[in-house]
Parts: C-alpha cells; sequence; structure tokens
C-alpha cells in the first residue's frame, strides 16, 4: 500500500511524514514555495522531540506519478479545492484507486464517489501547522491525532482496515467506523466557528458569537434530520489522547492559517457554508452561519489580515430579524 497525499500542508504533510517514518511508501502532491522546498531539501517534520528532514518524493499533480496497484490517495486539500483535486486524480488514477477524504466538511466524500467507486472518509482531530514551505509541526504528543475511517456513505471493509491500520502503526490513534459521516457532521459543528476564528480573532464577544453560530447549525441538522455525533461523545473520544505539545502560537484553527498566509481562498463555503445550503434546501435560515460565510470570503478575496475585525463590526450586518 503506498500512500499519494494530495495536499502536503499542514494535516497531510504531518501525516505523509509520520506514514514515511513508520516505513510506508509516500508521495507528497504539493504546489509553488512549498513544492520546490521538499524537492530541493526534503520535508521537515518538527515535533515536541526536534525537527526531522525526509526525503520524500513530491510532485506537482497526478501526471507525474507512476501510478501502481495498491496505492491510495489521501485527500488533504481543503474543501474548495476537492473539484480540481478530482479532475486531476480521475485523468491519471485507476478507477478502483481508494480516496480518502482527510478534510473538514462533509461534501468531499459526495464529490469523490461521482468519479471514484471506493471513497472513505476520515474524522479528522489533528491539531498541526503549516509553518513554512517545506516544514510543518506536530502539536500534539505523543499521539499527533485521531483519524477514524469508515467508507462512505456508510459501512467498513478490509480497505477501511488497512488504513486504519497503517495510521496506527504511524503513531495516531484511528478506529473503522460504519456511521463516520455522523462523526463527520459532529465536527462540522466545531468547525462552524472557524470563519469568526479567522475574521475577528480570538477576543471579548466571539466566544458568544461561535455558541450562536454553533446552536444556529445544531437546529438546522435537526430539523434536517441529519444525524451527528454530540459534544460530550465528540470530547470522550479525544479524552486526554490529544495532548498540545507546544504553546499554541498560531493564533487561530485552519481558517485562519489561510488568511495569514494569503491563499487568496477560505473553506468557509464547505462549513458554515454547508448550514445554509442545508438550511435553504428545507425551507430554512441560518444568518449567523451566512455572516460567517460572508465575512470569510470577504477576507480571503481582499487579502485582509486575520483577527482584523471586532465583533461589534460583525454582529451588526446581521439581518435585523437574526
Amino acid at each position: 500500500m503506498r500512500f499519494i497525499v494530495y495536499g502536503a500542508g499542514a494535516v497531510g504533510g504531518v501525516l505523509g511524514a509520520c506514514l514515511h517514518r513508520s516505513g510506508r511508501q509516500v508521495v507528497l502532491v504539493a504546489r509553488g514555495a512549498h513544492l520546490a522546498a521538499l524537492r530541493e531539501h526534503g520535508l521537515t517534520l518538527q515535533d515536541v522531540g526536534g525537527e526531522r528532514t525526509m526525503a520524500i518524493p513530491a510532485v506537482s499533480g497526478p501526471a507525474e506519478i507512476g501510478w501502481q496497484d495498491g496505492d491510495v490517495v489521501l485527500l488533504a486539500v481543503k474543501g474548495q479545492d476537492t473539484e480540481a483535486a478530482l479532475r486531476e486524480l480521475a485523468a491519471y488514477a485507476p478507477a478502483a484507486t481508494p480516496v480518502v477524504s482527510l478534510q473538514n466538511g462533509v461534501d468531499n466524500e459526495r464529490q469523490a464517489l461521482r468519479i471514484f467507486e471506493h471513497v472513505y472518509g476520515v474524522c479528522v482531530m489533528s491539531p498541526t501547522t503549516h509553518l513554512t514551505p517545506g516544514i510543518v509541526r506536530a502539536d500534539c504528543h505523543p499521539v499527533p491525532g485521531l483519524l477514524d475511517i469508515g467508507r462512505f456513505p456508510s459501512g467498513t471493509d478490509a480497505t477501511a482496515e488497512s488504513i486504519a491500520a497503517a495510521f496506527r502503526a504511524a503513531g495516531y490513534e484511528s478506529v473503522p467506523r460504519p456511521d463516520i459521516m455522523r462523526w463527520k457532521y459532529g465536527k462540522l459543528l466545531r468547525n462552524v466557528g472557524n470563519a469568526v476564528d479567522a475574521v475577528c480573532g480570538r477576543t471579548a464577544g466571539v466566544r458568544e458569537i461561535v455558541g450562536r453560530i454553533r446552536a444556529e447549525a445544531a437546529a438546522v441538522l435537526d430539523a434536517a434530520g441529519i444525524a451527528y455525533t454530540p459534544e460530550d461523545e465528540d470530547d470522550e473520544r479525544r479524552a486526554d489522547i490529544l495532548k498540545a505539545a507546544v504553546a499554541d502560537s498560531r493564533g487561530g484553527g485552519s481558517s485562519w492559517q489561510s488568511l495569514a498566509r494569503g491563499t487568496g481562498h477560505i473553506e468557509a463555503d464547505y462549513l458554515s457554508g454547508e448550514i445554509v445550503l442545508v438550511a435553504r434546501l428545507h425551507g430554512l435560515s441560518a444568518p449567523y452561519n451566512e455572516n460567517a460565510r460572508r465575512w470569510a470570503n470577504l477576507f480571503a478575496r481582499e487579502g485582509r489580515a486575520p483577527a482584523s475585525l471586532t465583533p461589534g463590526e460583525w454582529l451588526a450586518t446581521l439581518p435585523a430579524d437574526a
């Protein structure tokens, strides 16, 4: 089993490094300065034990890969990049290739299933940071993350078992779950606050806004009859496994990092935007999630610095009846 890590940033880069370190064959797919650094210097993984640089094959896309039986794609791009990634994969990867979504949101697996028969979802709980081109950091120790996996839309099989075993050998916690999408919807509820974290930062008043966004999202999923893991079940799974190894110097989560790096895009359409979509499909409204989606996209589009909007300014743009 060889792992093609499509998106070797924070989550994908750390996982790719850990798999490589455990003796697995890995190919990293990256772009731009990150790809150049990987090719010239290798991938550097930082953790509580220091840092290690590994010479892992790195390519710019599927066309550069000599595809073979036993390849598994670990899709680790942001949700807004999934369509383009799948289009590239479809042109070169064999149709029977398993595609594993290591992504936030719940739409990636559905997109993949249009093209590939064997699709798997992973509920990712793995605090990581993409520091600079060629350098990633695992922010938890000794376990870098939880990567529970299941077949999409439901069930488990021998492939899921084998991938989970490879994750465990690489140092992660991973169990196959037949209801993996219930876990991913639960993770979605924890992620819908990312957009506010990104634009407002972690300042007074943000926690209350995030609470309202999450409550609204849960109400929408309840009305739509969509199952999700409650917070206490999620907390029990994490328990004391995810232990911070370094002081949090990121300033925010993955969406904050997107703004800080000036990528020009953000995954809010697939987090809060997913709640907005479900609400509209069921004749409901989700003004808090819509406001979160709009502000995050505006910041990404205009290249605004993260954490530069006050909670008061954010609240002032809500509809009067919200």
